[in-house]
């Protein structure tokens, strides 16, 4: 059953990922860059995962029977290694420019989720889906929960460590602490449910919850960063262009220079985000100051183009 196992664990991931990607509709990131750390999830986070529940499971081996053993991997170990595991990109990710808000870190911490739940779904389909009667129940089983709250987790941790990444060092390290602590405890909640066939309908209760807990978050972060667009762009862009700009129909053409249109969307989003860092940031800013000012100039100048074009 390997090819089935292989269609069936990487198509559901990168669909999933697609939709990750596109839900972003203020300043969609490059995909490359999301591509990196859902290979990441899938390579690099899975083999530092494996070491770490190897070495951790030791002393383990000698203290109790294979039985509570293999329990206490899957209950205790799993959820701290994998979670540290995942984790690991973002904490040198996070200082990129594309990563600049609550949406970012959902979608890059998502992505790594994704990457990883993608491999861990195969290594199960390999071992325990023999049959098709065996794989259909275990991909649907992985594919609706199992991946997901690798997901979830993760982008928990992005999501949280965007959200101070502008903040003093003691809080930023607080506040990551603290994302990596929720996603071990996500993970953890979930591997113990499914864990018992008394507590199996809990977990799925419970990952129902934290799914529609996510989705609201991110529809919310959505929401946010329209407010900070509008708020930023207020005296830097016409309100008629700003208008559009902050509409669900942005990205119709035909209200600015259809040449230049989306490279004005990119360019005063961009500038929004950059003055909203530069007030909210506690540390050193000159690179964003002039990074302001040269986004100024660019978009004066397509103004300036859209403008001509309308008075002919």
């Amino acid at each position: 059953m390997i090819i089935p196992s292989i269609i069936a664990a990487i198509l559901p991931m990168l669909i999933y990922l697609f939709f990750l990607w596109k839900f972003d509709k203020n300043e969609p990131e490059p995909i490359k860059f999301v591509l990196y750390h859902f290979i990441y999830g899938a390579t690099a986070a899975v083999i530092l995962g494996l070491i770490g529940s190897l070495v951790l499971s030791i002393p383990l081996n000698s203290l109790f029977s294979e039985e509570i053993t293999t329990r206490l991997k899957v209950i205790m170990i799993a959820p701290i290694v994998e979670e540290l595991a995942k984790a690991s990109l973002l904490f040198k990710t996070i200082s990129n420019k594309n990563i600049d808000n609550l949406t970012d870190g959902l979608i890059y911490g998502g992505a790594i989720g994704l990457g990883f739940g993608m491999t861990e779904n195969f290594l199960y389909f390999i071992a325990f889906g023999d049959t098709l009667q065996t794989l259909i129940p275990l991909v649907l089983m992985r594919t609706l929960f199992s991946a997901v709250m690798h997901t979830i987790s993760t982008a928990t941790v992005g999501g949280v460590m965007s959200l101070s990444k502008y903040s003093s060092k003691n809080k930023y390290i607080i506040a990551a602490t603290t994302g990596i602590l929720i996603a071990i405890f996500i993970h953890f909640v979930w591997n113990f449910s499914v864990s018992y066939s008394n507590t199996f309908f809990m977990g799925i209760v419970f990952m129902i919850l934290i799914i529609a807990i996510f989705i609201i978050t991110f529809y919310f972060s959505l929401k946010y960063e329209n407010k900070i667009i509008k708020k930023e762009l207020v005296n830097e862009i016409p309100s008629l262009l700003l208008l559009h700009l902050t509409s669900a129909k942005r990205f119709q053409k035909g209200w600015f220079l259809n040449p230049f249109q989306n490279r004005f969307i990119e360019l005063t989003t961009k500038l929004a985000f950059r003055k909203h860092e530069v007030e909210i940031s506690e540390g050193n800013n000159e690179l964003y100051i002039k990074e302001i000012e040269f986004l100024r100039d660019e978009i004066s100048e397509l103004i300036e183009k859209h403008n001509y074009s309308r008075a002919e």
